[in-house]
């Protein structure tokens, strides 16, 4: 559009400056808007799979008559009337995961051994067969009640089941099939729903050969916007472990294909970094528990505040969402220490990432899609609060540079970076250099992908500038955070 076509009528409401001011509004609007943002590379995610991501942080909780054997693994011999919490109240876990700033919970409703949480329909094993509440409790419902406008809710239904008669036969993929339809109905929408392969009673033990497929679909017709999790999703995926750790490179696409899980899933390894140019959106998702169980056990205690920052900057900051098992107690109730722990947590996140130390930053780039002055592609948008804006660079640009200048000395230890993932992950390597002491620019570390977070853990650095240095991108980059922070309680370092 050239000046020359705006029509402008003449009227007494518009002055000469205020007509130049449009006129000047308009040209740079233009200019912006001629100027395509980039094009989605590759694999990308879902609507409800970036919201997913940026929950960030999840409680998981294992809770049933393990939690009263003092057991990992029940076999489904377990009487019913074992289950008898004395104080169960969902708002307090809600309660205590709201505190430690955590967005959603998902709650073992049926473990291997088959127990449901809720009176269903398709198993004799469960809470209406319990002391529990007479025999008249739904502890879903009540969950559900409890998390309504306050958090969201997510299940793990354990397809193997030690209890069910079915099992091992072709009818119990259909009993699976109609449980899940019968939660996801009842208690839903669910944002997430949990999956393991686990069939571990060995060679002589029962076989479920499961349908996957036909579990898959029950969920999503039902529950569309769940994110499916299982070592392929194919909403997201087991990280390898259970020890708290992403990959240091964690790309969220994988090659699913052939693969199921459990037995037919890939390599660990594969898992926890995931694959170079993936074919499908399967980010990675870390489970770990505060204790050393996944159920409560009275002789555990809940980990240090040091090893949960540990494990969180080895899952959220590295490109994984943390899911944090707190295992609620023979009562019912999440114990005053792994609360008081998680509101430990909780400040010291806070007192780290409360304070960006780049947000005043003269940000400034080799390279900015559509020219220096395209303000929609902007390097300043990296230290904005906006996570729809982002840095980009032209299609042909794959290893631009973004340098970041500060008025006076800053001193920091963690570097925050983001890529804007609903266009895809494009970052392969990168290295940061500072502006030393001689104003000369030095290497201060390196690393391979960023994705939705990445935080890299370098040493106490004080410095005017920051140059983050793009080797490898699949595609142009897109970076829409890059901050600055100090930790003072740890010392670790990548």
């Amino acid at each position: 559009m050239s000046i020359s076509t705006i029509p402008f009528r003449k009227t007494k409401s518009y002055s000469p400056l205020i007509a130049v001011l449009l006129l000047a509004m308009i040209q740079t609007s233009c200019r912006n808007n001629a100027v395509n943002p980039p094009e989605p590379y590759g694999a990308c995610p879902t609507e409800q799979q970036v919201e997913w991501q940026r929950m960030e942080m999840n409680m998981f909780c294992h809770f049933g008559p393990n939690t009263f054997t003092d057991k990992e693994w029940g076999d489904g011999t377990e009487a019913e009337s074992l289950f008898n919490p004395s104080a169960l109240d969902c708002r307090q876990w809600v309660d205590v995961a709201l505190n430690a700033g955590m967005k959603g919970i998902i709650l073992t409703a049926k473990h291997h051994d088959g127990f449901c949480l809720w009176p269903s329909s398709q198993s004799s094993h469960t809470v209406a067969q319990s002391p529990w509440r007479d025999g008249q409790g739904d502890i879903l419902k009540e969950l559900q009640d409890a998390c309504t406008g306050k958090i969201k809710m997510g299940v793990y239904i354990s397809p193997w089941d030690r209890n069910h008669p079915a099992y091992g036969t072709d009818a119990y993929n259909t009993v699976f099939a109609s449980t899940l339809y019968e939660v996801h109905r009842n208690y839903g929408p669910l944002f997430e729903q949990w999956f393991d392969g686990a069939n571990g009673e060995g060679p002589k033990g029962k076989r479920q050969d499961y349908d996957w497929q036909l579990f898959n679909s029950t969920v999503l017709t039902i529950n569309p916007q769940a994110v499916i999790f299982s070592d392929v999703g194919p909403g997201c995926r087991w990280v390898g472990n259970e020890d708290g750790s992403a990959g240091e490179t964690c790309w969220s696409t994988l090659n699913a294909d052939g693969h199921t899980p459990g037995a037919g899933s890939p390599g660990t390894d594969r898992l926890n970094e995931g694959d170079k140019r993936g074919t499908y959106w399967i980010p990675a998702e870390t489970d770990v528990s505060i204790r050393k169980g996944w159920f409560w056990h009275a002789e555990e205690h809940p980990k240090s505040v040091e090893e949960l920052l540990d494990i969180y900057y080895k899952s959220v900051g590295r490109n994984s969402l943390l899911l944090l098992n707190v295992p609620p107690d023979n009562r019912g109730l999440i114990s005053a220490e792994d609360s008081l722990r998680l509101t430990e947590l909780r400040k010291v996140l806070d007192n780290i990432f409360g304070n960006d130390l780049a947000k005043d930053a003269k940000v400034s780039a080799s390279n900015v899609r559509g020219g220096k002055h395209n303000r929609t592609f902007s390097a300043d948008n990296v230290i904005d609060t906006n996570y729809d804006s982002y840095w980009s660079v032209d299609d042909s640009v794959t290893s631009p540079t973004l340098t970041l200048k500060f008025k006076h000395s800053t001193t920091f230890n963690r570097i925050l970076l983001q890529e804007y993932i609903p266009l895809g992950q494009r970052v392969a390597t990168f290295h940061v250099e500072y502006l030393n002491d001689d104003g000369k620019w030095e290497t201060l570390t390196q690393a391979t992908t960023i994705g939705y977070k990445r935080i890299l853990l370098v040493p106490k650095t004080t410095t005017r500038g920051l140059k983050i240095v793009i080797d490898e991108a699949l595609a142009c980059p897109t970076i829409n955070r890059v901050g600055l922070f100090i930790d003072h309680l740890s010392t670790t370092e990548n």
